[in-house]
């Protein structure tokens, strides 16, 4: 009877909506684990609580991490870089919901603020530091702009924008790759002790998504999203990220990165 009763228990709980579940929202790991848990714990929460789904903060060790568990579809929901979205909306069929309202994702190169380097051309033949190969802003964007001006260099990935911004603050390497957003957000006495030497062209930013299992509770989810900065708590926990705001998003927002027709992942 035990038995029984055990198997009528897991039947139940199998057959729940992904709504009754805990979800999880994956965050794109460009800082620490603690850091991102701090900036965006409060926002998972909250999107919980307006939304009604319980919904729980996940990251990744490394964005190469973060990528693998992607293509596995881990990730119920996601905050994934322009290019990640491109290829994992392919498969396994992540579906955007929102992106940063009034806001293109542009990559900078950052030096020490005593450095003498002052032109792109002053980095030939260095190595510099970059978070991951598909780093969209980061790497494959400031890369591409070192390549246009036939720069010859040696890429290190060290594993966040964090990281980058330290090991170039404390003269490990001459300059490397970040974004606006990230480095906004770093210890006010580390940013000062770097400079912006280049920023990219911008593109569209970079996505929340949504893994297919779960497309019953897209319309709940966008809503929250969308009205997380009409409330003073949502406004001020945005402000924490350096957004104001999400907008609504459909997958053709991001033809303009499939235009870049770049080499595609192979995270699987």
């Amino acid at each position: 009877m035990k038995k029984f009763i055990f198997s009528l228990f897991l039947l139940f709980y199998s057959a729940l909506s992904p709504a009754q579940q805990s979800l999880t929202f994956g965050i794109v790991p460009q800082q620490s684990a603690a850091e991102l848990a701090k900036l965006w714990g409060p926002i998972v929460k909250d999107l919980s609580r307006t939304s009604g789904i319980d919904i729980h903060f996940a990251t990744a060790p490394d964005i190469p991490t973060f990528e693998k568990r992607l293509s596995a579809g881990e990730y119920d929901i996601a905050y994934m870089n322009p290019y990640h979205y491109v290829v994992f909306n392919q498969s396994p069929g992540y579906q955007a919901l929102a992106k940063a309202r009034d806001r293109l994702i542009k990559g900078i190169l950052v030096v020490a603020k005593d450095s003498k380097i002052n032109e792109l051309t002053d980095l030939q033949n260095t190595t510099l530091a970059f978070p991951a190969p598909a780093a969209f802003a980061a790497t494959i964007l400031t890369q591409a702009d070192l390549t246009a001006q036939e720069i010859d260099f040696i890429p290190n990935y060290v594993s966040s924008h964090d990281s980058v911004y330290l090991t170039v603050a404390k003269g490990i390497y001459p300059a490397g790759g970040g974004v606006l957003r990230t480095f906004e957000n770093i210890p006010a006495e580390l940013r000062g002790q770097l400079r912006i030497l280049s920023t990219t062209k911008g593109y569209t930013p970079h996505a929340i998504a949504i893994h297919p299992r779960i497309a019953a509770e897209a319309d709940k989810l966008q809503q929250a999203l969308i009205a997380m900065e009409q409330r003073q708590t949502g406004k001020d926990l945005l402000d924490k990220i350096n957004i104001k705001g999400f907008a609504q998003a459909v997958d053709s927002d991001w033809d303009d990165i499939r235009a870049l027709k770049l080499q595609q992942l192979s995270a699987k």
